[in-house]
């Protein structure tokens, strides 16, 4: 739509219609009361504040920390908690006050508008994946998506900052200005032209909001008089430019004719939209009457009866709603105090003016032949159950004040909840499709929302005893959702079906206001039960921290999907061994922290498991929020660059004792945790990608040379008379990267005995490795097919380069001395130190990348928790199956 490129045409195209600015400044300057009746004012010194709306829809990047890279990792929670702390310390001190909206609207009008969005950002996520796999770095800012979660995070972010945050619920942008106006702030902060068109009080970009090193904090205002002298326009013809510019009510489709009697040869891929805006702005100054709406509708479609004429009033009126004497005849409702009763259409902010649902095919214009359908929206809501009263105004209020999910408004007052596209490959389904593989989470939540045992319960007991005048019948429970697929790429909403879980779950009234003990139980209970997590183990703190069970539900989960393995043994040690590393605080390491690889499949991971943090919240608030949300806050237990740099090292480590750096107390925790999680589960990892046929190569990302230090990663040459650890080149599965081994020798009492050369592993893309070569260990004696002596073999690990060995003699096996030894160097961030073999001695057994477990949970053997902080026995098994660790007095 023109009218999405007039903010941009404005600050390229009209001088002086918009100039940088400090926010800082202009704050000083402030010295004006506002005409309300607060109190004593808050600012600094006595002075009034300088008060802002910012529309977060348009900042995401902003306020995420701007466009650095390791967004792709799946989010850098921490790093951003630690920018939004000082971007509201820099605020706050500088007698800046902000109110940060967030759109929670489901706006069914503007669906369209909204698909087209997210269409838009498939594109960006398919390039985003297409240049991990093929380069292995990071990606371009220009293909930027927001983070999985990110709009969450955010909102908890700047709770815990003691931002006022608020979530719109049925018109984003009115419900803004109307904010704006009815507290009397200073000025508006977003990058959508129709907040231009609302005309506010002061208007900044979000877009070039920068918070710079010299302790500025700089964007660019757009000054709305020399925007009305630039264009030749007055202001209160604005209104009629973004009709006729096209927008959600009016499209660019339903305009087509008229701007091809404009511009002579209009074609709406190749005209640029400078030039429609200019034409349309001509054609408003010399050739139309702006008293009578019926006479321009008559000059734009030729016909005062065309159906198009009425959308054009409807489009002029939304606009004119918008600004400040629309605002003053149609004042708002109450924030509230809306109607919540029994399932009502939401009210329009401006209820006289609201717009109609509407087809595609009810357009009149001619349709262009390459225009995709757009969604295909059913105007008859499905029957649902009535929602208490009770219930309908709390989840108004908490929603409208940014303290539950959006999902739940939407579902209880449209029965509709609609959600955006993931980091995912749409065309390789190693990894399945977010949004619906935790779709029977939500059923159970749907279930909760409408009482749906409860119905069920009565509906039982009226047949049993005939009572007549009862409902015998189970209403049902079905919700719409708006996901994204390649075979529907949201032309339809799949129609979902409420499942209840399988005991009695008290009503939605009982678990959200119960205040007894047994009300507490039942609904952490309902929650768990919701994410398949009501096992014993889940609730021990000792086993599962209060602060990471939203992460253990999710995990759980994803282990028990029936409908085939999803993750590995180092994937799912990787998640645990990032939600208990120390470095998951620290943000300034976390930003110096850098990878050699991203990978395709790390990046789906953190996707998939953020998504499931989503859904999980969803559940819990829906349960009446049995988990506080102090512990809810995902940089509690995740970081997507972190995470990462966990994976890379499970993937090449050989046992989970060297990926902790030989740490046995949060070995003992991630088992442990590991147990709780896999309680009761017939447990099945998804299996390694085989490797290639013999002579076909499928590798693409070039080996870089590795980084001349990365905290956490070592590299073993295995020189050492024996006792160094041999260098590793195991197998690194598609999408989880891969270490630059140098190769090395095996020697025994200083004969080799044994060689290898480097191995680059796999590019981790698509399930697709070079080949997975182990060392290539030639002894004494051996012999090939023939019969010949195995001396003058090539080894395949050595890459063409032959196997030096020594003569055939008797090798004695030697004791290990505890008394002297090299031992292994280990380095840990900001710290490095050689532990001796008689501190540590690990011995290899199964393999860790073997991906095998027990089920039921057997061969896992946590360390009980009087064991796991003593060092003092002798003898103690590991808890990674088939390593033994031994600590030698």
């Amino acid at each position: 739509m023109a009218i999405q490129d007039l903010q941009r045409f404005l600050e390229s195209q009209v001088p002086g219609a918009c100039v940088p600015v400090d926010l800082l400044k202009i704050a000083k300057s402030v010295g004006i009361r506002r005409s309300n009746h607060r109190s004593a004012p808050r600012g600094l010194y006595g002075h009034v504040p300088l008060t802002l709306v910012v529309d977060g829809e348009y900042c995401l990047d902003r306020l995420y920390g701007g466009f650095f890279s390791d967004w792709v990792c799946g989010g850098q929670w921490n790093r951003m908690v630690q920018f939004l702390a000082v971007l509201m310390q820099t605020v706050q001190n500088n007698n800046i006050e902000l109110a940060v909206f967030f759109n929670g609207a489901l706006e069914q009008q503007r669906l369209s508008e909204w698909a087209r969005h997210e269409c838009s950002l498939r594109k960006n996520v398919n390039s985003v994946l297409k240049h991990v796999t093929v380069k292995g770095t990071p990606p371009p800012k220009v293909w930027w998506v927001a983070p999985v979660g990110l709009r969450t995070c955010l909102r908890m972010a700047l709770r815990h900052l003691n931002i006022q945050v608020l979530c719109t619920m049925d018109d984003h942008h009115q419900e803004v200005i109307a904010f704006c106006r009815e507290n009397n702030y200073h000025g508006l902060m977003a990058e959508d032209a129709e907040y231009i068109i609302f005309d506010p009080p002061r208007y900044f970009s979000s877009h070039q909001l920068k918070l710079t090193y010299k302790g500025s904090l700089e964007t660019k205002e757009f000054i709305l008089d020399e925007v009305a002298r630039g264009l030749g326009l007055q202001r209160n013809y604005f209104c009629l430019l973004a009709a006729l510019l096209g927008n959600y009510l009016l499209t660019e489709i339903d305009l087509k004719d008229f701007y091809a009697s404009l511009i002579p040869g209009y074609d709406k891929q190749q005209t640029p939209q400078e030039d429609v805006i200019r034409a349309v702005v001509k054609f408003i100054v010399n050739r139309c009457d702006v008293n009578n709406l019926l006479t321009i509708g008559a000059q734009v479609f030729g016909s005062v009866s065309d159906p198009r004429v009425a959308k054009f009033k409807e489009s002029v009126q939304y606009f004119l709603n918008g600004t400040k004497d629309g605002f003053l005849r149609y004042k708002p409702f109450p924030s509230g105090r809306r109607d919540c009763g029994p399932r009502h259409a939401p009210h329009h902010y401006h209820t006289m003016h609201r717009p109609e649902i509407r087809e595609p095919k009810q357009s009149s214009s001619p349709v262009e032949g390459n225009h995709e359908a757009g969604p295909q929206i059913d105007p008859n809501p499905l029957p649902l159950p009535p929602v208490p009263h009770e219930v309908m105004r709390t989840a108004s209020e908490r929603h409208q004040k940014g303290l539950m999910c959006p999902w739940i408004y939407q579902v209880l007052t449209q029965g509709e909840v609609k959600f955006g596209v993931c980091m995912e490959d749409e065309n390789n389904r190693e990894l399945p499709n977010a949004v619906l593989f935790y779709r029977s989470i939500r059923q159970s939540v749907y279930a909760i929302l409408y009482n749906l045992h409860h119905h069920t319960f009565m509906a039982r007991k009226a047949k049993e005893e005939g009572q007549k005048g009862l409902a015998t019948e189970v209403p049902e429970v079905k919700i719409r959702e708006w996901v994204y697929t390649k075979s529907n790429p949201y032309r339809t909403a799949d129609v979902v079906e409420a499942i209840p879980i399988n005991w009695a779950v008290p009503t939605v009234q009982r678990l959200w206001f119960g205040s007894v003990v047994d009300d507490k139980k039942r609904r952490l209970r309902a929650f768990l039960s919701c994410m398949r997590s009501d096992t014993p183990l889940m609730l021990h703190t000792s086993h599962v921290p209060q602060h990471l069970l939203i992460m253990a539900t999710v995990l759980r989960y994803i282990m028990s999907t029936p409908n085939g393995p999803v993750l590995r043994k180092q994937e799912l040690d990787a998640f645990l061994l990032t939600a208990f590393s120390s470095d998951l605080t620290n943000a300034h390491y976390l930003q110096d922290l850098q990878l050699p690889l991203v990978t395709s499949r790390g990046s789906q991971l953190a996707a998939l498991f953020m998504m499931g943090v989503e859904t999980a919240l969803f559940a819990n608030d829906a349960c009446g929020a049995p988990v506080p949300w102090l512990m809810c806050c995902p940089w509690l237990f995740f970081d997507g660059k972190l995470f990462h740099a966990k994976l890379i090292r499970a993937n090449c480590a050989r046992s989970l004792v060297e990926v902790c750096d030989g740490e046995i107390d949060l070995v003992a925790k991630v088992e442990r945790c590991r147990q709780a999680i896999l309680e009761g589960l017939r447990v099945e990892f998804a299996h390694q990608p085989a490797p290639p046929l013999p002579g076909v190569s499928t590798h693409k990302v070039g080996p870089p040379p590795p980084p001349p230090h990365y905290p956490g990663f070592n590299h073993y040459s295995g020189r050492g008379r024996g006792r160094g650890i041999p260098g590793r080149t195991g197998s690194h599965p598609g999408g989880t990267g891969r270490m630059f081994s140098r190769g090395g020798q095996l020697q025994v009492a200083g004969v080799v005995v044994g060689s290898w050369g480097p191995n680059y592993g796999s590019n981790g893309n698509d399930n697709r490795s070079r080949g997975i070569r182990h060392p290539q260990y030639s002894g004494y004696g051996n012999r090939d097919s023939g019969g010949t002596s195995s001396n003058n073999r090539v080894s395949r690990g050595t890459r063409g380069r032959p196997t030096v060995l020594a003569k055939r003699r008797t090798i004695k096996k030697r004791e290990v001395r505890t008394s002297k030894g090299r031992g292994v160097t280990i380095e840990i961030p900001g710290n490095s130190r050689a532990v001796g073999m008689k501190e540590l001695v690990v011995v290899p057994g199964g393999g860790y990348n073997n991906g095998q477990v027990n089920h039921d949970g057997e061969g896992l053997s946590p360390y009980p928790p009087h064991t796991s902080q003593s060092h003092s026995s002798s003898g103690l098994k590991s808890p990674d199956s088939g390593v033994n660790v031994s600590i030698l007095e």
